[in-house]
Order: structure tokens, then C-alpha cells, then sequence
């Protein structure tokens, strides 16, 4: 039987190297450990162990519900903020039956409704952005993401309710921006709550403020004709029972699309306006093809394959979440050799996978034309996780990723205010850019 190493390092020192730079604890333990590892950067957890070998997590992720259980208790550290009925923290046939609710909101179909939303959307940031100024392109591509998603799940493009909540979605993402203020989320001790002004008064002040407006919008809903909007569908969807969903089940849906709906996928556009601006060749080609085109259509934009490629690429150097949700080892498990005893969890290690020189020749290096020469494996490419937790939005924020890029390289000339190579940050339990991309909107 193989046995499964755990650094050498004191656990408090992994943990705090995990929180403040996450890239550097992944990238050496890798070089240790390629294949899986015991990693003791969970603090209330002591057998968890992070996998970065596709055929272990071909085991585990299509052995979902009977020998790997994801269970909402490794997703604690988000309770907080997306409450106990989001998808993301119901464990078995609970999640199961919310996550077939929530599917036809993200079928195809419904998403390529967004189109003109996206397009437009993209054009009113982009065009009240300053000119010659160096900006963040990560608060433009956050600014768009934002206003894509409020429409799409609230049909809102303006009012008073919609100019607060915008407003305070955006305050309370920016506390996770530097990762030394992440501590809390991670540290249960240091959950108290002093007032406003200390940093978890602060964020349960906002997450409160946030509550009290998508409570009210739910309550005034209700007594309004349906829209064609995600609110809508959640609000007339049905359980087997002819159950509807609750209020407070609704505000975790809800809480839950804003942030993970926005805040990766605007991650994911500065990861591409970064890439596609420091390689001049990946830009050329990208507008070659939409120059083929011959007219702009969203849905053939979508199928454009190098443009996929660059998107995908995007995605595998530097993924916006590092890690697949948990999985809890059912009984004593042992997968090539390796023993895996019951109740310790498992989690894949995206990032260490989507670097693995055996998979990713050069992995270091930005290559959007390996997508284009090989098909990965959903084991070794895995940017919205994988199994019955993978990403329920993964369609929307591919289709958006790929209009709003198209968009912005079309008709905008950007050009990137430095030089010097933008490097991965955590915010707050995703993977950033350090600086926020920044660039220049020239006249």
C-alpha cells in the first residue's frame, strides 16, 4: 500500500502560507507530492487530503453519492455568507432535488436569452470607463459581470433597490480582496463581532443590509406577473411534492447566483484581457476570426474555436477556484494503491492539476492552441469542478466569458499600463489577479 505523505511544514505554518499565498504552498507541495498529498490547511479537519491525479479523481468524482459523499460540512467556511438552504451547503438527495429546481435556469436555451444583455451591458461600462487613464481592468470586468447577473437574476437594470444592492455586493467583495483580511473565514475565533468597524462586524452589517434588500424585492415579487428572469423561475419552480422554494431558501439561491454568479466570472475576463494584451498574437487571432464572421452574432461568436481556446486556456493556468468542493470517504477506500480511510475528505486540487507537466507539456507558459491540438478529459481539465457539484452556472460564464472578451478586443484599444507580469492573489477563496489587471482605454 502507498502511503500518503503530508509536509514536513508545522500546521500552523501551512495554513498560513495557504491563506496568504496559496500558489506558492500548492506549486511546492507539488513538486513533493505530484499525485495527491495529506494537506492540514483545514482547521476544524485532520484527515484531508488534496488530489491531483485524474485517475484517482475519475474514482472519486464518478463515485458521487455512494463511496465519495460531498458533504455540506466541508463547505462550513461559506455558510456564513450563502446560508444553510444555497445548493452548496445541502448534503444527498436534498441536493440533488434542489439542484434539478435550479437546472432549466441555466439550460442553453435560457442563457442564449442574455445575449443582447451581455453585449449591451459591456458596451455601457466599457464606454463611460475613463479614457487615457490606467484603471483596473478587473473592476471594469467586475462592473460588468455585476450588472449582467443583477439582470439576469432580478430582471433590475435600475432604482433605487438596484443601486443600493449593487452598491453593497460590491463593498462587501472588496474585504476579501487583500488575502490577511480572509483570516475570519478560515479562523472561527476570530468571528466576533465588535461593532461596524471591525472586519467581521463589518461584513454581517453589510451581509444584513444585502438580506433586507432581496427580502423585499422577494415579498414584491410575489405579488407581480412572473419575468423571464432567474428570480422568476426560481419563484414558480416546483419539487416533486408541487413544493415551491421559501423565502429564506430563495434568498440563498439568490445570494449564492450574485456572488458566484459575478465575482469569478470577472476574475476569469481580467485573467483574459491580461493574457490576450501581453500576447499580441493571441489578440491578432482572436480578431481574425471574429473578422471572418462576417456579422456579429453572440451565438456564433460562442462557437468561434480559437476564441474557446483562449477561454479555456484562461482557465486552466490560472483558475479562478482552486479546489473542487470536499467529498467524504464513505467507508476504508483504497484507489491505485493509496489508502483512504473513512470519513477523511478528499478534495481535487485544480490548480496542481491544470500543471501537471505530464498532461500540460510547459505548463507554466499560456498555450491556447493545446485545446485546440487535444481533448482533455473533464479529470484533467476541471475549471468548474466536477461530479453532481460541479458548477451549476459553468454554461452562463463560458458564454459570458466569451461575448464580453469578443466585445471589448473588437472595439476597444487597450493596452496594458505595465509591464511587469501580473501575478495570481487570493480574494477571498478564489484565485485573482495580484494588481487587478491594470490597463489603458486609449482614445
Amino acid at each position: 500500500m502507498k502511503t500518503i505523505s503530508a509536509p514536513k511544514t508545522p500546521k500552523i505554518l501551512q495554513l498560513t502560507n495557504w491563506i496568504l499565498d496559496p500558489v506558492d504552498y500548492l506549486e511546492k507541495t507539488a513538486q513533493k507530492y505530484p499525485d495527491l498529498f495529506k494537506a492540514e490547511v483545514i482547521v476544524s479537519a485532520d484527515n484531508v487530503f488534496f488530489i491531483s491525479n485524474p485517475k484517482i479523481l475519475q474514482q472519486i468524482l464518478t463515485n458521487d453519492r455512494k463511496q465519495f459523499v460531498a458533504s455540506a460540512e466541508g463547505n462550513k467556511i461559506l455558510g456564513t455568507l450563502l446560508g444553510d438552504y444555497s445548493v452548496i451547503m445541502l448534503d444527498g438527495d436534498r441536493h440533488k432535488q434542489r439542484r434539478q429546481l435550479l437546472m432549466p435556469s441555466f439550460h442553453a436555451q435560457q442563457i442564449n436569452n442574455y445575449a443582447n444583455t451581455i453585449t449591451r451591458i459591456t458596451k455601457e461600462v466599457m464606454d463611460q470607463a475613463p479614457v487615457n487613464e490606467v484603471v483596473e481592468a478587473r473592476s471594469l470586468t467586475q462592473a460588468i459581470t455585476l450588472k449582467v447577473i443583477m439582470e439576469a437574476v432580478f430582471g433590475l437594470s435600475q432604482g433605487e433597490r438596484y443601486d443600493r444592492l449593487k452598491a453593497l455586493l460590491t463593498s462587501l467583495l472588496e474585504i476579501f480582496r487583500v488575502p490577511a483580511k480572509v483570516a475570519f473565514l478560515f479562523f472561527p475565533i476570530l468571528q466576533k463581532d465588535f461593532g461596524k468597524w471591525s472586519p467581521w462586524g463589518n461584513f454581517l452589517a453589510l451581509k444584513q443590509e444585502i438580506d433586507d434588500l432581496i427580502y423585499a424585492e422577494i415579498t414584491e415579487r410575489r405579488h407581480l406577473p412572473p419575468g423571464n428572469d432567474i428570480l422568476s423561475l426560481l419563484m414558480s419552480a416546483q419539487d416533486a411534492e408541487g413544493n415551491h422554494l421559501r423565502d429564506e431558501e430563495l434568498r440563498d439561491e439568490l445570494i449564492t447566483l450574485l456572488f458566484a454568479g459575478h465575482e469569478t466570472t470577472a476574475t476569469a475576463l481580467a485573467w483574459a484581457i491580461y493574457w490576450t494584451h501581453r500576447l499580441p498574437t493571441v489578440k491578432a487571432k482572436i480578431l481574425l476570426e471574429l473578422s471572418n464572421l462576417g456579422h456579429w452574432d453572440p451565438l456564433e461568436i460562442a462557437r468561434l474555436p480559437y476564441l474557446n481556446a483562449v477561454c479555456n486556456e484562461t482557465l486552466r493556468i490560472y483558475p479562478v477556484a482552486m479546489l473542487t468542493f470536499p467529498r467524504k470517504v464513505q467507508t476504508d477506500t483504497e484507489i491505485d494503491g493509496y489508502f483512504f480511510p473513512a470519513d477523511s475528505s478528499v478534495l481535487g486540487c485544480i490548480y496542481q492539476t491544470h500543471h501537471r507537466e505530464d498532461i500540460y507539456p510547459d505548463p507554466d507558459t499560456f498555450k491556447p492552441e493545446r485545446f485546440l491540438e487535444k481533448q482533455f478529459s473533464p479529470y484533467e481539465f476541471l475549471p468548474f469542478g466536477g461530479g453532481v457539484r460541479r458548477c451549476i452556472g459553468e454554461v452562463l460564464a463560458l458564454f459570458e466569458l466569451k461575448l464580453v472578451l469578443a466585445e471589448i478586443l473588437a472595439n476597444y484599444h487597450l493596452v496594458l499600463a505595465d509591464t511587469k507580469p501580473e501575478k495570481p492573489q487570493r480574494r477571498g477563496l478564489t484565485l485573482a489577479p495580484a494588481r487587478g489587471v491594470l490597463i489603458k482605454i486609449e482614445s
